[in-house]
């Protein structure tokens, strides 16, 4: 099977806004050891999409940029990509798996609703000491979850953070607005002690629950219990507004990260390399054009593997890696269903 490889909080008063927890500059140095990826083995170009959803080729690519994206094997669920990636990031780290004390799992495509995919990613390690469990907040998962990760570090010991996500498993393959947009795959960081001056030097998570009908799965919970009415009915998979998605994002993204930005006391002109969630090809180009960082290159991988959840950042991340030099300063940014938003800023 061939593989790609790239080798204390304080909470903002709000009244009108979303709530918000800032990290401030740690006082020891917690930040990413070694990166990993993993994407399917089968890649599914425009035209196979096209025809699926009823559309031309040269449609998807106008409206989103994307020209390929990758899919899961029928046997393959989001712990067997989860696996490969981790395996990098431990590698690339010069860890072993018996060297965390803490795995989280980025995710809402889960293996199965229990038990949590990340004791499932703990056992096919043989992660034997350490605690896991699943962060859910959709696209944003993999910054909430690496930020949980420091803070369960900060004392000591290595935590395995992995975004992954198997949206073709949720998708309805003929809704042109969501069909076109969604890959599978699996990206991964091993957090731990970094020396002085470097590692995790702030974050920040908002969320807008108003707005969390924007994005969402009806079926399947506790709300929508699954039957063979809900099945029929297609609540079991994934929609979205995306005119409102793309209206939340015009409008919250640029002054939230020039907030936080402005709030770790580093400037625009200080950023060298932008990571941002690959939603897509337009909104991405639109958000770069509006941030206009000076100094930052801006890092996508929404091209080759379309949108795959909360595992875009870490995926973009690790194929960045070898372009990122030592002392860099490294933005990550990612929004998405909830609405939710996480960012964080590290030196390399």
């Amino acid at each position: 099977m061939s593989q790609d490889c790239f080798c204390g909080c304080a909470l903002a008063e709000a009244t009108d806004g979303p709530a918000v927890h800032q990290t401030p500059m740690p006082t020891s140095g917690i930040g990413i050891l070694g990166c990993g990826a993993y994407l399917p083995e089968e890649e599914v170009g425009n035209d196979v999409v096209a025809a699926e959803v009823g559309v031309e080729t040269s449609w998807i690519e106008r409206k989103t940029g994307i020209l390929a994206r990758r899919r899961a094997a029928s046997w393959q669920a989001a712990s067997d990509l989860a696996v490969p990636a981790a395996e990098e990031a431990l590698e690339r780290a010069g860890l072993a798996a018996t060297d965390l004390s803490v795995i989280i799992i980025a995710t809402s495509t889960p293996d199965s609703p229990q038990p949590a995919t990340a004791c499932v990613v703990q056992d096919k390690l043989g992660a034997v000491n350490a605690a896991a469990f699943d962060v859910n907040a959709v696209c944003s998962g993999f910054v909430y979850a690496l930020e949980t990760a420091r803070r369960l570090v900060a004392d000591g010991g290595h935590a395995l953070v992995v975004g992954v996500d198997v949206y073709s498993r949720i998708l309805d393959p003929t809704d042109r607005r969501t069909a076109v947009l969604f890959g599978d795959g699996a990206g991964a960081v091993v957090v731990g002690p970094t020396r002085p001056g470097r590692g995790i030097v702030a974050s920040s998570l908002s969320s807008y629950g108003q707005h969390a009908g924007l994005i969402e799965v009806a079926g399947g919970g506790s709300r929508v219990p699954p039957t063979k009415e809900s099945l029929a009915a297609g609540a079991h998979y994934f929609t979205m507004n995306g005119r409102a998605v793309r209206e939340f994002v015009d409008r919250e993204v640029p002054g939230a990260v020039r907030g936080f930005l402005a709030s770790t006391g580093y400037a625009d002109d200080t950023v060298a390399h932008f990571v941002p969630h690959q939603a897509n090809g337009h909104m991405l180009a639109d958000l770069e054009r509006t941030l206009a960082f000076p100094t930052a290159r801006t890092h996508v991988t929404f091209e080759r593997y379309g949108n795959t959840g909360a595992a875009s950042v870490p995926i973009t991340l690790a194929a960045a890696q070898h372009e990122i030099a030592e002392g860099d300063l490294v933005l990550l940014t990612a929004f998405g269903g909830g609405m939710a938003m996480g960012m964080s800023l590290i030196r390399w």
